[in-house]
């Protein structure tokens, strides 16, 4: 059975961006300006872009790195990608 990587460094900006959350959801519950809102939006998916993008390099340097020692495993790797970005 493969070994997959931590991501455990994340977990510190993903508690953070939970909050960020809870704060955008009390600024709903108190009818918050929209603008205010939105900004804490942008904020909390610019937060998550920066976790996806350290996750996904990760995944790069390890997972699709092991693939290379065999074709049809990078074939997977590959494929996993491509229906990962089109999504």
């Amino acid at each position: 059975m493969t070994k997959h990587p931590t991501h455990n460094k994340q977990l510190a900006s993903l508690k953070r961006i939970e909050g960020q959350i809870r704060g955008i959801i009390n600024m709903v519950n108190d009818g918050k300006y929209c603008i205010d809102i939105l900004n804490q939006i942008k904020a909390a998916k610019s937060a998550l872009v920066t976790v996806e993008s350290k996750v996904l390099k990760t995944h790069i340097e390890s997972c699709v790195k092991n693939s290379l020692k065999n074709k049809s495993a990078v074939d997977a790797k590959v494929s996993e990608l491509l229906k990962l970005i089109n999504k």
